[in-house]
């Protein structure tokens, strides 16, 4: 038997926040997000797309580019991640499904792809002291080019 409790007592759709709901954010886009993120967008990076989700507790940013794969290995680095970018082989059903949004495959779900992530307060990045906690995967897409999906709440 499986028995399901709520502890909020509220209505379904009920977000602990007054009036919020988790919804995407009118006009919030990729200069918002790398705003947020405190990362520039490379010089010369196509199918630039961003978006903001809000959340009861935290609003989520998203942004992805095309660079060259050197590029976004420097992107990657600028994380200051403890470990390296490395194949991301943990999927979550948890997770919620957010690059859909923008018409893009979640990033979780390519082969091969590398991921970081980071809390950048742990690791004394004070541009980003906002920043709870950055993620990034790098998909290889050949020929010198990758793309970059970065995700910060």
């Amino acid at each position: 038997m499986l028995l399901l409790v709520s502890c909020s007592g509220g209505q379904a759709g009920d977000t602990g926040r007054e009036g919020a709901s988790t919804h995407w954010k009118e006009g919030g886009g990729a200069g918002e997000a790398a705003a947020f993120m405190k990362v520039r967008v490379p010089e010369g990076a196509t199918e630039v797309k961003g978006a903001v989700r809000v959340n009861p507790r935290e609003d989520e940013y998203i942004l992805s580019f095309r660079t060259d794969g050197d590029t976004a290995a420097r992107v990657a680095e600028d994380l200051r991640s403890e470990e390296p970018p490395a194949p991301w082989g943990v999927v979550s059903a948890q997770e919620p499904e957010l690059f859909g949004h923008l018409g893009l495959p979640e990033p979780k779900t390519l082969e091969d792809a590398l991921w970081a992530g980071v809390c950048p307060p742990c690791v004394k990045d004070h541009r980003r002291r906002d920043v709870a906690w950055m993620e990034i995967y790098v998909e290889d897409l050949g020929a010198g080019r990758a793309r970059v999906y970065l995700r910060a709440f």
